[in-house]
């Protein structure tokens, strides 16, 4: 393993160049040839090397969205061009590889020892956040969420944010209004509430609206809560925090979704209510999207809009 962790070393190296220096991609598999015959060794994985450099290369547009959502408040130009690397190249591993070959934290392990021995004082911490932000998305169970983890989950800081099964009749049928991530998954509209000193004194369900407007560009209105949604994140610099998210069930006209993409959301799309069940949804989500859905067959029998 020592010697995939030197190829990995190598390929930042490359990355680096390839970032920093503007160069096309064609370009950066010969940076790759030249810094693995300099730092490679004689017993370098090439191979491994040149599959990871091409697929980092790649995914990078993905990658970068993938960023911008776990550090929404480190723009990307922001971000040390070393650190921004050593994210890309963590998130590929984590997002993309073979999770027989690479585990998770194999993936977010060998990232962090990257930042410790070529970023600077807090790179460590930064990348940590963001990829443990990550993993916490894509369903994984963290290291330390057993036992005693509960009394101490109750003491971390509360974010509340408001999301919704958006629906609209249309020709006779139920659809619901579904935004895509870039992590796969089609999931619910949501967003934080009040969180500028404007929107302080807004409640949860007016923050709702005011979300769903600017996120989907749809006007709802709230029938009714179906469920709530807790779970614990992280912020690359705050640390470990509580999301609290109340979901509403709410009408819309059945118009076209402008998607405001940002925050790592790639797609919106209306769906027959039918057509739902084979879509890729959080684990978490299913039991409210479930139930938004049986309310509105509920209203369908009962003869109600």
């Amino acid at each position: 393993m020592a010697n995939r962790h030197l190829a990995r070393s190598v390929v930042l190296q490359t990355l680096f160049e390839w970032d920093t220096m503007g160069v096309s991609d064609k370009e950066g598999t010969e940076i790759l040839l030249r810094n693995a015959d300099e730092f490679g060794g004689d017993h370098a994985d090439r191979p491994f090397m040149e599959q990871l450099l091409t697929g980092v290369i790649a995914k990078r547009p993905d990658i970068d969205l993938v960023i911008e959502k776990a550090a929404p408040e480190w723009p990307l130009e922001r971000i040390a061009p070393i650190d921004r690397n050593i994210l890309r190249l963590g998130l590929y591993e984590l997002l993309f590889a073979d999770r027989s070959q690479v585990p998770a934290k194999v993936a977010i392990n060998e990232a962090i020892e990257l930042a410790k021995t070529f970023g600077g004082e807090s790179s460590g911490r930064f990348v940590n956040g963001v990829l443990g932000a990550v993993y916490k998305e894509l369903g994984e169970p963290g290291k330390d969420e057993q036992g005693s983890k509960k009394v101490r989950r109750e003491e971390l800081p509360l974010e509340q944010l408001g999301g919704a099964i958006v629906y609209a009749k249309h020709d006779g049928q139920y659809y619901i209004a579904l935004v895509h991530d870039v992590f796969g998954h089609w999931t619910l509209s949501k967003g934080r509430i009040g969180d500028k000193p404007e929107f302080a004194n807004e409640t949860v369900e007016e923050g709702t609206i005011r979300e769903l407007k600017e996120e989907m560009g749809l006007d709802i209105e709230i029938r009714e809560k179906v469920g709530e949604n807790e779970y614990v994140a992280s912020h690359p610099e705050k640390g470990k925090y509580r999301k609290h998210v109340s979901y509403y069930l709410a009408e819309s006209p059945y118009v076209n979704i402008t998607l405001k993409k940002t925050g790592g959301l790639d797609d919106a799309k209306w769906f027959r209510i039918q057509n739902i069940v084979d879509l890729n949804f959080y684990d978490d989500l299913l039991p409210i999207v479930t139930a938004a859905v049986q309310k509105l067959l509920d209203r369908a029998s009962a003869g109600r809009a």
